[in-house]
């Protein structure tokens, strides 16, 4: 056993301060009090607050390669989320995969020190540069999970089906190293990614279709129908107007609706960013008890839009956060920016009603957890593994604010540099701004941007 002595500790509904925790060779929680254990045994005493580790819900990894590289806009051209996306197929179609599995591990090992310590890998760079599948098809999703093992993060690797290349349309060159034709074709490279997920630990699987532009509907049904009834099941919709435009063109329906209309959405879907939404697809939705994967600082850097947060929670909707494109990889930065785009469309202060930063730890972590297929009652509890953000109780603003106000003045107020560490199985892998790993990752990675040569 190991002991950890916290100045206080986040539940859902309370601090426990101080707070106590024991862990077993596994890292998982065999003790938990405010009460030091009664054994005569060594216990590393931490000046800081443990926070449940935040799950990343939503993420592309190879496309951390190209941060920064779309953001010079030449005059006279209309500069959007179309138009971005030829620079990312530059980034997909150039990577390899010791290149791509550089990448991950960077990025992973990032989101570790920034205090993620679960993501989700909706993973699309399926096949070689001539799109081709590689002898082994799951080649490049067993490379994000060994990424994310040299990270130290845990994954759930979703693989995606993506077919079209938009509504009705064949794939475009561009796109052929994503391409599964069939639902066959897709359900033969799931079954090649459960067999690697089952090697690791540290890795789980879920499922997905890109989106309904990218599978063809009748397809979209019959992947959700014939797929497992116990992964949590990831989709893109309604990003973009233009998408729902194309989709009414398409099909007479809105993305939203199609899926409300079309699949038994229930708490087993996240569906990413679903940013345009009516009166109408906003109330079924919450309804339906689905979950809405929120990426802020991505789409804020695309134009994708603002969803409509404050309604959504009133009725009691579920939602948790990713960084998609990882223009941002702070949850705290994630949070203030769904909070403050609220406040400046609706000119009100109170999206949340009550704490607002301890409502939105509790909800990201919660329904984080359901996309990574994890069901938990508590942030922390004994027999489940300890994962923690651990932020300094000595920092300047901390030190002097009342339990009351701790969780505010934390989300609100701080970044990254007054993160003491983070903790996965029991085992700090970053602490004081330093990866355990943190030298050979930043040699891997700094050899695979000399090859690709885009910055």
């Amino acid at each position: 056993m190991r002991f950890f002595r916290f100045d206080a500790l986040l539940q859902n509904q309370e601090w426990i301060s101080p707070a106590y925790v024991g862990v077993d060779k596994n890292g998982i929680i065999k003790y938990l009090n405010s009460i030091a254990p009664q054994e005569s045994i060594s216990i590393e005493a931490v000046q800081g607050f443990a926070l449940p580790g935040f799950q990343n819900a939503h993420s592309h990894a190879f496309q951390y390669a190209m941060t920064g590289l779309a953001e010079n806009h030449a005059n006279g051209i209309e500069d959007n989320f179309w138009t971005w996306r030829e620079e990312m197929y530059k980034c997909a179609l150039s990577v390899d995969p010791d290149q791509a599995e550089a990448i991950a591990a960077m990025l992973y090992a990032e989101m570790i020190r920034h205090g993620y310590t679960h993501v989700a890998e909706f993973h699309y760079l399926h096949h070689d540069k001539e799109g081709k599948p590689y002898s082994n098809l799951a080649e490049m999703g067993e490379r994000m999970i060994s990424a994310a093992k040299t990270a130290g993060i845990k994954i759930t690797l979703v693989p995606v089906f993506y077919q079209k290349g938009n509504f009705g349309q064949p794939p475009q060159p561009r796109q052929k190293r994503f391409i599964s034709s069939t639902v066959d074709d897709y359900f033969r490279l799931l079954a090649a990614s459960e067999v690697i997920v089952k090697k690791s630990e540290h890795a789980s699987l879920g499922f997905s279709v890109h989106s309904l532009r990218a599978v063809e509907l009748s397809d979209i049904i019959k992947t959700y129908q014939q797929g497992s009834k116990n992964l949590p099941f990831h989709l893109h919709v309604a990003e973009q107007k233009k998408e729902v435009d194309e989709c009414l063109a398409y099909c007479n329906k809105r993305p939203m609706q199609w899926l409300l209309d079309n699949l038994d959405v229930n708490e087993r879907f996240h569906l990413v960013h679903a940013t345009h939404l009516n009166d109408d697809e906003l109330n079924r939705l919450t309804k339906s008890k689905a979950s809405v994967v929120l990426c802020p600082s991505t789409e804020g850097n695309l134009g994708d839009g603002i969803f409509r947060m404050k309604e959504y929670v009133k009725f009691g909707g579920h939602w948790c956060v990713g960084t998609d494109s990882h223009v941002g990889l702070n949850p705290f930065e994630e949070f203030r920016m769904i909070d403050y785009r609220q406040r400046l469309v609706t000119n009100k202060r109170n999206t949340f009603e009550g704490d607002a930063a301890h409502i939105m730890v509790n909800e990201s972590v919660t329904q984080g957890r359901l996309a990574m297929g994890i069901h938990s009652k508590n942030h922390f509890e004994v027999g489940n593994p300890f994962d923690s953000l651990v932020v300094s109780s000595t920092s300047h603003l901390f030190a002097h604010t009342s339990t009351k106000n701790r969780m505010a003045t934390i989300i609100y107020s701080s970044d990254s540099s007054r993160n003491v560490g983070t903790i996965v199985d029991g085992k700090w892998v970053t602490k004081n701004q330093h990866h355990q790993n943190g030298h050979a990752i930043k040699v891997a990675f700094s050899k695979a941007m000399k090859e690709l040569k885009n910055r």
